[in-house]
This record gives structure tokens, C-alpha cells and sequence, in this order.
């Protein structure tokens, strides 16, 4: 039996645009804009049913940031929404000077992240997101697992006050954590304890971290499981406590090993206690064209690829 099991499978994309929606009927002062994707970022439920607080941008991402920006001035909370690429690349130079530099109270709301995002190709597969927006001072970075759970981060992001990036997917995927949830910011969730070696997951990668442990328990192995879905600020606390029982780490994310979550766990441990780590994450490769599994596979990033990285952890203990 998994830990947890999945009652159904969704895309995260549509969790935001639930919680978007939610957040229209509940909250005035939230707007959306959107960079010509309405669709996609399933938006049109909001604007349909707000057109006076919904901005169709076109494609005029840099643009968007501007709008955004200038709108928090009038005290609205504008959610941005367009394709992770766009949302960050394409965008870099408006996000830094007009949101993180200002520290306008901009939602960048941002779909079809990593290789999951399939057959469009390397082009649209970002992978080098996170890294970019977690070095901006006092940009918040969030990466839900699942479509509860982005549901529940989407109605949070709005009750805080400050720049945020909420990073999302294209593929269906497990349902697995409770409807009702309540998301705290920088809050980490330990799905399952355990004593041999950690495992620290966010986004996609935190349900195959669920499959691997299932492998590695029939293996006589024993992790704790943790997900991540904060990557900034991080559940320091959390990270330092687990590792401090287990003695080594495994991080597992749909993002270029350079600058994402493991980096960040990795700075906390040698500042704090280091201890062995294993990364599973793109190792300095764009992404290709095929299916979301496909592609997972063949980069190393499922279940197999962590069972395996634990494994090896391990005996560097």
C-alpha cells in the first residue's frame, strides 16, 4: 500500500484557474491578465465571470509585467498568467525592475513548467525558472503537487502581501492531498516519517517520491518523505530536522539541477550540517520533444531514478 493514495488525476493548471476563480468571487481587488492563453491557464472562468477585472495582454508578455505592476498601486492584486517561458524568460528585465526591485504585490502565475509540458519542445520546456526567480530579493517562489493543493496555494498567494512566482503544469497527474487543506507559505509537508534517508520532492516529482518509497520500504529501506512546495522562503527548520535523524538526502525536481531546490538544500546543510545528497534534476541539458512520461524517463526524473539515488546516499553515510 502508498502511503498516500490518489483519488483521481488532474492538471495543476486547472487548480489555479478553480482557485482563480474562487478568488473572484471572494476578493474584489483581485484582477487577472492574461498574455493571449486564456485557455490554457484555464482563466476562463474568471473572465467570464469578472470581464471588468480581466486584461487579455496579447502577446505582449513584458507588457503584462508593466500593467501588473502599475495596478498594485491602485491597491488591486493582479494575477499574471501566461506559459512558465514566458512568464520568466521572456520577461526577466520587467520582473526584476518592476516587481521584485518595486516589490509590487504581482501573483506570477505560471503553467506548463518543465518537461512535462511534452511534445511543444525544448523552446516552451523551461527548466531554469526557479533558479531565476528564487535569486530575486523577496520573490516568493511556490511549486504545488498537485491540483488540490495549487487550488489551496492560488487562494493563498492572495492574502499575501508581496511579489510571488506560482509555477504549474500541463499533464494530468495524482490527486492526492486533501481538499480542504490549508497552505501555509514556507511551510513544509512531511508526508511520512521515517529513519534511513530523507527525501525532499516538489511539484510532479513529490508523487513519484511517494512511489519510491513504497520500492525502497520492500527494499527494507525506511525514508521520510517531504514536500517542498515553498522553495522560498524555505521550511529551513524542517530540512535541518529531518537530515540531523536520517543522515543524508535525496532532492528530487522537474528543473536543471543548477539553481533549484537542491541548490538551495545543499546551501542550508554545509552551512548548517552537512551531510550526503543526491540530486535528481536535469543535469545541464535542454529539454525535446515527446510525452511527459517519455521525457521523465529519459532524464532521470521518476520514481526509479530517486529509488536509485537513495540507494546510493546511503552508503555514503
Amino acid at each position: 500500500m502508498k502511503i498516500l493514495e490518489a483519488t483521481d488525476k488532474k492538471d495543476t493548471r486547472s487548480g489555479f484557474g478553480a482557485g482563480l476563480a474562487e478568488l473572484g468571487e471572494t476578493n474584489e481587488k483581485v484582477v487577472a491578465l492574461c498574455a493571449d492563453l486564456t485557455g490554457s491557464l484555464k482563466m476562463n472562468a474568471f473572465a467570464d465571470a469578472h470581464p471588468d477585472r480581466f486584461f487579455q495582454a496579447g502577446i505582449a508578455e513584458a507588457n503584462m509585467i508593466g500593467v501588473a505592476a502599475g495596478l498594485t498601486i491602485g491597491g488591486y492584486i493582479p494575477f499574471t498568467g501566461t506559459f512558465a517561458n514566458f512568464s520568466t524568460g521572456r520577461v526577466y528585465d520587467q520582473i526584476r525592475q518592476s516587481v521584485a526591485y518595486s516589490d509590487k504585490n504581482v501573483k506570477i502565475c505560471a503553467s506548463h513548467a518543465g518537461l512535462t509540458l511534452g511534445e511543444d519542445g525544448a523552446t516552451h520546456q523551461i527548466l531554469e525558472d526557479i533558479g531565476l526567480m528564487k535569486m530575486l530579493p523577496g520573490m516568493t517562489v511556490i511549486n504545488p503537487c498537485d491540483y488540490n493543493q495549487t487550488k489551496a496555494a492560488t487562494k493563498a498567494i492572495a492574502d499575501y502581501d508581496g511579489p510571488v512566482y506560482l509555477r504549474f503544469g500541463r499533464p494530468s497527474v495524482p490527486i492526492f492531498t486533501p481538499a480542504d487543506q490549508k497552505f501555509e507559505i514556507g511551510k513544509a509537508w512531511t508526508i511520512k516519517e521515517g529513519k534511513d534517508v530523507t527525501i525532499i520532492a516538489t511539484g510532479h516529482l513529490v508523487w513519484e517520491a511517494i512511489v519510491a518509497e513504497e520500492i525502497l520500504r520492500e527494499k527494507g529501506i525506511d525514508a521520510e518523505i517531504i514536500n517542498i512546495h515553498t522553495i522560498k522562503p524555505l521550511d529551513e527548520e524542517a530540512i535541518l530536522k529531518s537530515v540531523a535523524k536520517t543522515g543524508c538526502v535525496v532532492t528530487a525536481e522537474e528543473h536543471q539541477l543548477l539553481g533549484g531546490l537542491g541548490g538551495s538544500v545543499a546551501e542550508l546543510l554545509v552551512a548548517n550540517k552537512p551531510a550526503p545528497q543526491e540530486f535528481v534534476a536535469v543535469r545541464d541539458q535542454f529539454g525535446e520533444s515527446g510525452t511527459p512520461a517519455q521525457l521523465m524517463k529519459k532524464y532521470g526524473l521518476d520514481a526509479e531514478h530517486i529509488v536509485k539515488a537513495a540507494e546510493k546516499v546511503i552508503t555514503r553515510k
